[in-house]
């Protein structure tokens, strides 16, 4: 698709339209003094697809305007008015409990479509309009934080978005060093996991013939990756990011051809498609993908972070009821979080047996509320179907890594033959699936392996 010309297309659209607002669209003052409001209830009521597509462009407009008590406002009025009538849906209702027949179905259901929902579908027919709903929607995260009623307003965006932003709308494409600046700047920033130190970092990840990075791309947002993975093509499964981000590498992927595709790190970069997943997407193409480009890659793994472990830990050592951890051991966590145990070789050692039964625990018996595993990330890997592979001690020495998981990090497999076995195990019964060498981790843990649940 050509979408500048697209753009072009509906720009030229709007600009005509704006001259038929006045005559088509009752409501509107014709003043310029139109609030944002008006112009919405406008918008949904509007006929004219010209006219239509102008008024979207100025609700658009007006939002930008707007400071946060604004925005606020226009967000309640889409809650609190842009709903089904309650008598048009007590009506279908009964005639359709009179007589079920499928047209009497067909009239309920538009009854009871949300106008929201279509306000927004008629919104995004600005020129630009997929990438303002996007930021629109970043704003509204912010403001349901302390507003509740704000998430009726949320679920209906984010059943569209997810509908935009569907998997056949993505393009798969290679970010490298001939890449646009202007895409790699947001490589940049939008980088969540292992911080980049500025270009010549960012060239160590992308330039050399082992290293990779692939981010989805959408229409509507040329230049804005969705989210994006990088990957080192290596011949064994690392155990440190440290080592595998060093700037002297060993790897020669032309002298000696990689067995290993390592994913270590995966960073979203639109707050406002939160909760809209792509990363199962991404992850299994690239497996598909790289094993049909390199035939001799057998091994497809993660080098991940373990963000929830720091913070599980310390919900366990201020429950005094849990039998997991003993007084001596709630003593010692606190030792840990002075953070100058790692200079210490012989505090080293003992941290070491002291955590990696825990975090075992922690993988294996940790849930949420929802009985889902407690770590973000574990939900995300083992929910595509990867098998938990190994536990990796001094896995991250940086601050962050310190700060989250007291350096741990972890391997995730995706073996290609158990993907999809491994997926619907997790999703029907909650099964973890792991490696023995995280299992036998617990024997060396002698607490009662009650199932830790901790409120989120």
């Amino acid at each position: 698709m050509n979408v500048s010309f697209f753009q072009e297309l509906l720009t030229t659209i709007a600009d005509r339209g704006r001259s038929l607002i006045d005559l088509s669209i009752g409501p509107l003052s014709g003043s310029g003094d139109d609030t944002i409001e008006d112009l919405s209830r406008a918008l949904i009521t509007s006929l004219g697809e010209a006219s239509g597509v102008a008024l979207a462009a100025k609700v658009l407009e007006s939002y930008k305007q707007l400071d946060e008590r604004g925005k606020r406002n226009f967000f309640h009025v889409l809650a609190t008015e842009f709903i089904p009538r309650q008598e048009d849906v007590a009506a279908a209702a009964g005639i359709y409990l009179d007589d079920p027949t499928p047209q009497h179905m067909e009239a309920l259901s538009e009854a009871v479509a949300s106008p929201r929902q279509e306000f927004f579908r008629r919104l995004n027919l600005a020129p630009g309009a997929t990438a303002e709903i996007v930021c629109l929607r970043t704003d509204l995260q912010q403001l349901i934080k302390d507003d509740p009623e704000l998430r009726l307003v949320d679920k209906d965006l984010v059943h569209l978005l997810a509908s935009w932003f569907n998997r056949g709308f993505l393009v798969l494409q290679r970010i490298d060093w001939s890449t646009p600046a202007s895409i790699l700047e947001k490589i940049i920033a939008y980088e969540a996991v292992h911080e980049i130190q500025g270009w010549e970092d960012l060239r160590r990840r992308l330039d050399p013939a082992d290293r990779r990075c692939y981010a989805f791309f959408h229409p509507s947002l040329v230049d804005e990756p969705l989210i994006f993975v990088e990957v080192a093509l290596t011949h064994d499964i690392p155990n440190s990011i440290q080592t595998l981000l060093e700037q002297e590498r060993k790897t020669d992927i032309d002298g000696k051809p990689p067995t290993t595709a390592v994913f270590y790190s995966i960073s979203n970069c639109q707050e406002g498609l939160a909760g809209i997943s792509f990363g199962n997407f991404l992850i299994k193409q690239l497996v598909g993908d790289l094993s049909k480009e390199i035939p001799t890659l057998k091994s497809f793994v993660t080098l991940s972070p373990i963000p929830g472990f720091s913070r599980w830990l310390s919900g366990l050592q201020a429950d005094e009821g849990s039998e997991l951890l003993s007084h001596d051991d709630r003593d010692f966590i606190k030792t840990l979080k002075k953070g100058d145990w790692l200079e210490d070789s012989d505090l080293n050692t003992v941290a070491k047996g002291f955590l990696l039964p825990l975090v075992a625990h922690y993988f294996l018996f940790a849930q949420d509320l929802n009985g889902r595993p407690w770590d973000p990330v574990a939900r995300f890997h083992l929910g595509n179907g990867a098998r938990l592979e190994r536990i990796n001690w001094l896995g991250d020495i940086s601050a962050k890594g310190l700060g989250e998981s007291y350096s741990l990090m972890v391997n995730y497999l995706y073996d290609i033959n158990d993907i999809e076995r491994n997926h619907e195990a997790y999703i029907n019964e909650r099964t973890v699936i792991a490696a023995k060498a995280v299992h036998s981790l617990l024997g060396a843990l002698s607490k009662p392996k009650a199932l830790a649940t901790i409120n989120e």
